[in-house]
């Protein structure tokens, strides 16, 4: 999926979107994503990409953005450590990734190029969070029409593998 996005707009104006300014008491989150909606997408960092999609703020932009990322560095880290930005994108709702499976489908890739996503591993975290691992399994098989194993791979990462 080739998406082109003009790097040097800003997401309020890719998403001709603009905001009213945060009130003066906003939280420091509120107020940071306000400043970030307003820089040119192509200057976003890697903890930018990372607080704006956790937010579910402009992912039609911003997640073709962070699998390009992701394709170079999968564990791509902004402020929260190692693989942030992956844990981040992974755990969208089901709804996003059923507007977006071709995304889904290049993640499955990138997920699973990752070494310490053994299949013993995978078993191990499917056995220690077998509700959660369900639901986002069933998610995520259901609408992206990933086949079994990619879906299993997606439905595991993020998590305690170990």
């Amino acid at each position: 999926m080739t998406v082109s996005i003009d790097r040097s707009r800003s997401l309020e104006e890719l998403e001709r979107d603009r905001w009213p300014a945060p009130s003066p008491d906003a939280t420091r989150l509120i107020a940071t994503a306000h400043a970030l909606r307003s820089r040119p997408v192509g200057t976003l960092t890697v903890e930018d990409l990372r607080l704006l999609i956790r937010q579910d703020i402009g992912l039609p932009v911003l997640l073709p953005l962070a699998v390009e990322v992701l394709r170079d560095n999968p564990l791509a880290e902004g402020h929260m450590g190692e693989g942030d930005l992956l844990r981040a994108v992974l755990t969208r709702t089901s709804a996003v990734w059923s507007v977006y499976p071709e995304l889904a489908r290049q993640l499955t890739f990138i997920v699973g190029g990752l070494s310490d996503l053994s299949p013993a591993k995978r078993g191990r975290a499917v056995r220690r969070r077998r509700p959660e691992f369900l639901m986002r399994y069933r998610c995520l098989s259901s609408s992206t029409g990933l086949s079994t194993e990619d879906a299993v791979v997606l439905a595991v990462w993020p998590g305690n593998l170990g």
